[in-house]
């Protein structure tokens, strides 16, 4: 038993509270989540869709023997969101390892991008507009 859950199938469950075409919205769990292609995902996102989760699961230092770091947490998880609501605007993984849209594995790589998007993401989503 992996004690993991299906992040694609709380996205689809998650589709149905939204309350309109033009909403977003996220949904954020402690539990550990995957998809089965890989063994966890800090989260997961419909791309140019409507609906994104986040976990803070995987993202919490104690997790792998440090000790407890609610500021680093809080930080990792508001970048997760960002770049999960990204992709709800149509964003795919960029390859500028500074913008929040950068593609991480481990828990470490999230603390080196910034909050923010780089300059081609953020032309992205103004043009969507």
């Amino acid at each position: 038993m992996r004690n993991q859950y299906n992040s694609t199938w709380i996205l689809s469950q998650i589709l149905t509270l939204v309350p309109q075409e033009d909403c977003k919205i996220l949904g954020v769990t402690s539990q550990d989540l995957y998809v089965p292609v890989l063994t966890f995902v800090f989260g997961e996102a419909q791309l140019d869709g409507r609906a994104a989760l986040v976990s803070s699961f995987r993202l919490r230092d104690e997790l792998y023997g440090l000790p407890k770091n609610p500021e680093k947490l809080k930080e990792r998880l508001e970048k997760e969101a960002i770049h999960e609501l990204g992709h709800t605007f149509g964003l795919i993984h960029c390859r500028e390892p500074n913008c929040v849209m950068f593609t991480s594995t481990y828990a470490e790589e999230i603390d080196f991008k910034s909050r923010d998007f780089c300059s081609a993401c953020s032309a992205f989503l103004k043009s969507k507009k």
